[in-house]
């Protein structure tokens, strides 16, 4: 066990995890807001961007490099997170999974919240069943692991395939994904939407459920890198290694199925994605570590969003959906002929104020305003 936990990533590089952190966490929203700008909501997310002209072509590329990317960056996150209280609780002699077990717990209530009240697509329910999963896999042995990588891995591609193939044979189709009429997020209520929620549960959360095998090989292959060194300042050839993999193979065939019609879907949203997820592990701690000098802008406001990510994921999405959606400024269906330019400007518009507005809350207090809630509760049963 000594041997598996030797390697400490020194403060620098733990900083550079807040900074892939916030670099998600923002990249996530990138994601997202084609999802609130679009006049059929949810529904549209499931339709290809006709190509063609300019504006349109330009709006299929931007979808293309935040599809799935950042997702799965934020899961392999999830995972070396998950790796540093694993380390936490065997520095201090406690149990394990023990108390990780009721934080996971209040990160699946957070999630539920989340889902009901403001976001059709939460991530937050899945990883939480995902981490409990996890819990008890995290201290295995290395062969063990990798079994379990490889299994899931497997899992998670043959399911996208067998999908694929009906999609590209016609025995399946992308239409009808939310089962909500596209009026009920230009010009539909709060809690229309609430209802429809809760109603079409098992249309919105199917998501959720389908990706947990995908979730639980990136958030062990997470825990691995991290101990590997991912973060270290020796880890440079294994950074070097992720970029090669990631952007040399992924972003390659990326591109080719992302312009190769709707039956690629699948490999376009849940395959491809993670494996530039890795080169993107491998690339930005290479950058903040080849900065010197006090931290810029930039990299103190994605700093702060990686401090504050859960109030950051949770409070951008209420923030977009008050912006876009019928019950709040309804620009969605009034700014609907501006794209895909409105679309770019209501994003870096929202990550700018939350880079912002995270650097000036931690200048006052310890923790964002959702992580200090969730403290509290974790530490309540304990008192």
């Amino acid at each position: 066990m000594t041997e598996v936990l030797r390697q400490a990533p020194t403060s620098s590089r733990i900083t550079a995890i807040d900074v892939v952190r916030g670099v998600a966490i923002l990249g996530t929203l990138g994601t997202n807001i084609w999802i609130f700008t679009d006049s059929e909501g949810p529904a549209g997310m499931l339709t290809m961007v006709e190509t063609g002209t300019l504006t349109a072509n330009i709006e299929a590329t931007l979808r293309v490099l935040a599809n799935g990317k950042f997702l799965s960056l934020l899961t392999l996150l999830f995972g070396i997170g998950l790796e540093l209280q694993y380390r936490s609780a065997r520095r201090r002699g406690g149990r394990w999974p023990g108390w990780y077990l009721w934080r996971a717990a209040l990160l699946f209530t957070e999630g539920l919240l989340h889902y009901v009240l403001i976001f059709e697509f939460d991530v937050l329910m899945s990883y939480a069943v995902t981490s409990m999963l996890v819990a008890y896999l995290i201290g295995r042995s290395d062969r063990a692991v990798k079994g379990w990588i490889i299994t899931m891995a497997s899992l998670h591609v043959a399911f996208m395939s067998v999908v694929t193939l009906g999609l590209l044979t016609g025995h399946a189709s992308m239409s009808g994904g939310s089962g909500a009429p596209s009026q009920l997020f230009t010009h539909g209520g709060w809690l229309e939407q609430v209802s429809s929620r809760i109603t079409h549960w098992g249309v919105y959360r199917i998501e959720a459920i389908f990706i947990i095998p995908m979730s639980v090989a990136l958030f062990l292959i997470g825990a691995r890198l991290f101990r590997a060194g991912v973060f270290a300042a020796e880890g440079q050839r294994l950074r070097n290694r992720l970029m090669l993999f990631g952007f040399g193979i992924g972003v390659p065939l990326n591109l080719l199925t992302a312009f190769s019609g709707q039956g690629w879907f699948m490999v376009d949203r849940y395959i491809l994605p993670p494996i530039i997820a890795l080169g993107l592990l491998g690339l930005i701690p290479t950058v903040v570590g080849a900065l010197r000098g006090t931290p810029g802008v930039l990299r103190r406001g994605l700093t702060a969003v990686g401090r504050m990510a859960l109030s950051c994921y949770v409070f951008q999405n209420l923030v977009a959906a008050i912006l876009c959606y019928g019950w709040g400024f309804g620009l969605a269906a009034r700014f609907d002929w501006a794209r895909p330019w409105w679309v770019l400007v209501i994003w870096a518009a929202i990550c700018a104020t939350f880079m912002t507005l995270s650097t000036l809350w931690l200048r006052r207090f310890e923790r964002g305003p959702l992580e200090a809630a969730w403290n509290w509760a974790y530490r309540l049963p304990q008192r």
